[in-house]
């Protein structure tokens, strides 16, 4: 989780972020902001459980906040925010001065927006499983080019060649190809990797 906390106009705002790979994960963050401030006024929310963006998998709410005023500025602030599988929960304290639909809106964005501007991100690489299967001789090479184009080795043996379990970036593939084949003169052999077999009762 990550946490920024505002005081406007004597109402507290405490601005939580947390992963939401989906929308169960989601509501599981939101019900665990109210446990952790049971006495709060609002806890309004906002999520996109999906890729930068998109509004296939979103969710907001109000929590009593005048309609509008909440979960739609901060939904926003979150669908232009360039990251992806995100939940936002404003946790309000009121201090006995009302902010205006204006300012309630300007409040809530803008604790996403602080949250937002300093919250770690890290970048999700979508990888591809594949095998490569290349002579001893090759092997030296091979594995200078895996660490080029950034492929993680899964599992490697050693038999009558070298065969090497790789997850590669999926933006790498088609380079990884042409390299392997450039580097073996066409003799690597590269197949996407094998499934697991389900295990049976027998097993």
């Amino acid at each position: 989780m990550h946490r920024v906390e505002e005081e406007i106009r004597r109402s507290r705002f405490i601005t939580t972020l947390a992963p939401a790979p989906d929308e169960p994960a989601a509501h599981d963050f939101v019900a665990a902001i109210r446990s952790e401030f049971p006495d709060a006024t609002h806890h309004c929310w906002a999520f996109v459980a999906g890729p930068p963006g998109s509004t296939r998998r979103v969710g907001m709410s109000d929590d009593g906040e005048p309609q509008g005023t909440a979960g739609r500025p901060m939904l926003n602030v979150l669908l232009h925010a360039g990251i992806g599988e995100v939940a936002a929960v404003v946790t309000r304290f009121y201090g006995g001065v009302k902010l205006g639909k204006g300012g309630l809106g300007r409040a809530y964005a803008g604790g996403v927006r602080e949250a937002l501007a300093t919250l770690p991100r890290s970048e999700r690489v979508s990888r591809v499983a594949l095998r490569i299967r290349v002579a001893y001789g090759a092997n030296d090479p091979l594995r200078r080019l895996l660490e080029a184009l950034e492929a993680k080795v899964v599992n490697d043996e050693f038999g009558t060649e070298v065969v090497v379990d790789v997850a590669v970036p999926e933006a790498n593939v088609e380079e990884l190809v042409r390299r392997l084949a450039d580097l073996t003169s066409g003799l690597g052999e590269i197949s996407p990797l094998p499934a697991p077999r389900p295990r049976g009762d027998g097993d």
